[in-house]
C-alpha cells in the first residue's frame, strides 16, 4: 500500500500597500487579467489548496477574488512587514498540511510550470526546503516543511523568510528560476513587463 500524499499548500503573499507603486499593484492588469488573479491561479495549480494573504485594501482584493476557490486571510498587522503576512498564512494551515509554498503575489513572470516543478521536486523529499533560484541565491517561491513551520512563526520585520532558508541551507533545495528575479515595486517594473511580454 502506498504512502498518503503530502498535503501541499499555497500561501500568497498580496497584504502589501505598494507605496512605491502609488496605487493597489495587486489589481493591475496584466494581459487582461489582474496581477493577484495571475498570480495565484498560476500558483494553485500546483498545490492541493491555496491561501490569500490580505492587508491593505483587503475589502477590494476580496471582492476580486470571491468567485476565487481560494481561502481569504486578512493580516491585520500588514504594516508591520512581510513576517506577519508569513505567519498569518502559516497560522491558518490546517494539520493535515505538510508543506507550505510561499508566494509573493508581485512574481508577475512565474508561470504554472515552475510552481508545479517545485512542487514535484518537494514531494521528492517532503523533509526539505525547495525554494527557487535567481539573483545569486535561494527565495520565494520556496516550500517549506512543516517542521519548520515554528521557525516561519517566530519570522519579524520585513525580511521575508530569507533567515529561514539561510539557517536551514543544509536541507535546502534550489532550482533555477530566472523569471522570479521580475517583481513588480513600481511603475517602470510594470512598463518594463508589459514591454517584455509584447515582444
Amino acid at each position: 500500500m502506498s504512502a498518503p500524499r503530502s498535503e501541499l499548500h499555497a500561501i500568497v503573499l498580496a497584504a502589501g500597500a505598494a507605496r512605491r507603486f502609488g496605487t493597489l499593484k495587486q489589481l493591475q492588469p496584466i494581459e487582461g487579467e489582474a496581477l493577484l488573479l495571475r498570480v495565484a491561479r498560476r500558483a494553485a495549480t500546483a498545490v492541493d489548496h491555496a491561501a490569500v494573504v490580505l492587508g491593505a485594501g483587503a475589502e477590494t482584493l476580496a471582492a476580486l477574488l470571491a468567485a476565487e476557490p481560494f481561502t481569504l486571510h486578512v493580516n491585520a498587522h500588514w504594516a508591520e512587514g512581510l513576517a506577519s503576512s508569513i505567519r498569518t498564512g502559516i497560522a491558518a494551515l490546517p494539520r493535515t498540511c505538510a508543506g507550505a509554498m510561499v508566494v509573493l503575489a508581485d512574481q508577475v513572470a512565474i508561470h504554472a510550470e515552475h510552481y508545479a516543478q517545485l512542487a514535484a521536486r518537494w514531494r521528492e523529499d517532503p523533509q526539505a526546503i525547495v525554494a527557487a533560484h535567481y539573483g545569486g541565491g535561494a527565495g520565494a517561491p520556496a516550500i517549506f516543511p512543516r517542521r519548520l513551520f515554528a521557525a516561519l512563526l517566530a519570522l519579524e520585520g520585513d525580511l521575508g523568510a530569507r533567515t529561514v532558508l539561510r539557517e536551514h541551507a543544509d536541507h535546502l533545495i534550489t532550482l533555477a528560476m530566472p523569471s522570479a528575479a521580475l517583481d513588480l515595486d513600481t511603475p517602470a517594473d510594470l512598463t518594463a513587463c508589459l514591454q517584455s511580454i509584447s515582444r
